[in-house]
């Protein structure tokens, strides 16, 4: 397609979460730290939300690729399952043999052993849970339950909870509140400012081997948060769409106008038909760049 013409190795606006394309932004790299310093300090429940598309997969797997030894991670990606299924998901995840003859208790009792086992082995055991949002409440209250397995020194589980907005409101329910009064750590992801747009673009087209990552003129990166909201995903839409425009066009720049056109074929971009919520990032935009030109402006004083 248009690797040749623009001396690309690879598609650099992949939607698959592929943590060699990974960015630094300031609002993952929060969430990261926090991550990180909890999990170490031994909390038991952490809480990270964000938006739909605005990287929580590509944060968990990131967080999946940190967490060396001592610590050992069980990852569920997909958590609308029953408490048992749950239970049966986590021993396998943990490398736990288990005959489903042998029920409930019994799995039970394998998998409180086995944390105990790597406890005992000074390992840290962390439950890593996508899309957390999706999950029954008998099956989040079977989760706070396995976090009842401790010693007088420590937790046996750490969970990380990863999810949408949604995930917070599910948590005010009265029948869970036990789970949501044990989370020690929360953190909200955040959208993308207009430079980090910018640093965004240029780093997943320098990891695709771009022998030019200013492909992007100002304009199409002003263009590309307006559209996109500051969703990474969405971003990584209509780049890839506006690349192919350009290579359609025999054109080595990205303009306004190849953005205009991927969002004009793109679900859930801001178009006029949302008038609010375009002109609110509208005026994000123009705050974020008067905010730059007056710290420039006092650092050259």
């Amino acid at each position: 397609m248009y690797l040749k013409h623009f001396g690309l190795s690879e598609f650099p606006f992949g939607l698959t979460p592929d943590t060699q394309f990974y960015f630094d932004l300031p609002s993952h790299r929060e969430a990261l730290n926090v991550l990180l310093i909890a999990l170490q300090n031994g909390e038991g429940f952490i809480k990270i939300t964000g938006n739909v598309g605005v990287g929580k997969t590509m944060l968990c797997r990131k967080l999946l690729n940190e967490l060396q030894p001592p610590f050992v991670t069980a990852y569920i990606p997909n958590p609308h399952i029953s408490a048992t299924a749950l239970h049966l998901s986590i021993a396998s995840e943990l490398g736990i043999s288990f005959s489903r003859e042998k029920g409930k208790t019994r799995l039970l009792q394998l998998l409180n052993k086995h944390l105990l086992d790597n406890a005992e082995k000074l390992q840290k055991t962390v439950l890593i849970i996508d899309e957390a949002q999706a999950m029954p409440l008998e099956t989040l209250e079977a989760l706070r339950l396995l976090t009842n397995l401790e010693t007088e020194k420590q937790k046996l589980l750490q969970i990380v909870l990863f999810g949408q907005p949604e995930l917070n409101t599910l948590l005010q329910k009265k029948s869970i509140r036990q789970l949501r009064q044990r989370i020690s750590f929360s953190y909200a992801l955040k959208e993308l400012s207009p430079i980090d747009v910018e640093a965004y673009i240029k780093h997943r087209l320098t990891i695709a081997n771009s022998a030019s990552p200013t492909i992007f003129t100002n304009g199409a990166i002003n263009a590309l948060h307006f559209y996109s909201m500051g969703i990474p995903r969405l971003i990584n839409i209509l780049s890839h769409k506006a690349l192919l425009s350009a290579y359609g066009s025999g054109l080595l720049k990205i303009g306004v106008k190849q953005i205009r056109l991927a969002a004009a074929d793109t679900e859930d971009t801001c178009k006029l038909k949302q008038p609010f919520e375009c002109r609110k990032q509208i005026v994000i935009a123009l705050f974020a760049t008067l905010c730059l030109l007056a710290f420039n402006h006092f650092n050259l004083a």
